[in-house]
């Protein structure tokens, strides 16, 4: 090889080991972008439940809970989305991340705190016993014997099974996709008596109290949170403290008087 080859040789050869370092693979060591921040919730509900969650005469979700939703999300500087789910189905839907909370009258129990993380509870409820206003039944002794409903996968149904005398005295315990249905049954005579959430019970009684009781008797004092997924921690501290903000400058007052003719936030 003469002289003028060889410079030529050697320039290909660092011109390809030039190449080469362009075009090596990035460090597997660099750092991972952060994650995004959530901008959206996805609230999961029954479109059934009033005053909680329903659909009014145009469709539209309304409700006493869709109002909290709202007003936390926008002090969460975050938009919101109602998914009507299957209650039933609560809480695969919210471990399969098809939504991100739980949010219509979610009674906090220790069996689902194996399963879901919960704020701290915004109000307090009864599972009240609803009957026909021409009833005899005046207490739950005089249940037995009798056609009781409930809706399916409510906390009224586990309540009701807790106190075991009574629910082993009823004729039959018939559980519904909603309460609608059940107090619709109810007022046909198909059903003797309905368990229902005090805040949807007195809600329908008012509405018709020439066709509903109440008895003085219920099935327990529970108290109502937002369900999250277990690990969401940041979500469950900017829903407490949004919660907690709304307590504290009158908003959950004014949304909770609205629906209910007072104050009935915890």
């Amino acid at each position: 090889m003469n002289k003028r080859s060889a410079l030529i040789a050697l320039s290909l050869t660092a011109m390809l080991v030039a190449c080469g370092k362009q075009e090596a693979a990035p460090s597997a060591t660099s750092a991972a972008p952060a994650p995004a921040a959530i901008s959206k919730i996805v609230v999961g509900l029954d479109d059934n439940f009033p005053p909680m969650g329903f659909r009014d005469e145009k469709n539209e979700l309304v409700g006493f809970d869709i109002d909290m939703a709202r007003e936390a999300a926008k002090r969460m500087g975050m938009e919101v989305d109602f998914k009507p789910i299957d209650w039933s189905a609560k809480e695969a839907e919210l471990s399969a991340k098809r939504v991100d909370v739980l949010w219509n009258g979610l009674t906090i129990t220790e069996e689902r705190k194996k399963n879901i993380a919960f704020t701290a509870p915004y109000m307090e409820n009864h599972q009240i016993v609803v009957v026909a206003a021409t009833s005899p039944i005046k207490a739950k002794a005089d249940l037995a014997g009798k056609v009781v409903g409930a809706q399916d996968g409510s906390s009224a149904v586990d309540a009701v099974k807790k106190d075991d005398a009574v629910f082993k005295s009823f004729k039959e315990f018939k559980t519904f996709g909603d309460n609608v249905t059940a107090l619709m049954d109810l007022s046909t005579g198909r059903l003797d008596a309905v368990v229902v959430d005090e805040v949807v019970g007195r809600y329908y009684v008012a509405k018709k109290p020439q066709d509903y009781a109440v008895l003085d008797e219920n099935f327990g004092t529970e108290e109502y949170g937002v369900g999250v997924r277990q690990g969401d921690t940041d979500l469950l501290a900017k829903l407490n403290q949004a919660l907690a903000g709304m307590k504290q400058d009158g908003a959950a007052t004014r949304i909770a008087t609205q629906w209910f003719g007072k104050d009935i936030i915890k």
